[in-house]
């Protein structure tokens, strides 16, 4: 069954090239190491809500952009055995990569898939 890690984080507005190119690289190591599919989305339309919001979650500032994205795996064993070789992967550390946003302000998690239309 479909396994999907899911991020959410707030990006300085100014930083959207930079962060393109990171998510880029990200993406091609999680494709490298077995992913499905990556998908990055810029938000267009994410509203500020009074009790929940993507924004309140990240606590996104004024000059930021919520982006929301998403890594598909075939599997939780595909995810667990790549996710275990990439931690171990220098390209996938601060030095090589970089990221141009508050890390400790991301939240994420992993799913397993239960619908798809």
């Amino acid at each position: 069954m479909t396994y999907v890690d899911g991020f959410v984080a707030a990006v300085p507005t100014t930083n959207r090239d930079r962060y393109r190119e990171h998510a880029q690289q990200a993406a091609q190591l999680f494709k490298e190491y077995g992913a499905l599919s990556v998908v990055e989305c810029w938000g267009a339309d994410v509203p500020q809500g009074k009790l929940t919001s993507f924004p309140m979650a990240v606590q996104c500032k004024e000059d930021e952009t919520v982006v929301f994205s998403w890594v598909t795996w075939a599997d939780k064993a595909a995810h667990d055995e790549a996710w275990a070789k990439m931690m171990k992967d220098p390209r996938m550390g601060p030095e090589a990569n970089p990221m141009p946003f508050d890390g400790k302000r991301m939240i994420y998690g992993s799913f397993q898939q239960i619908v798809q239309a």
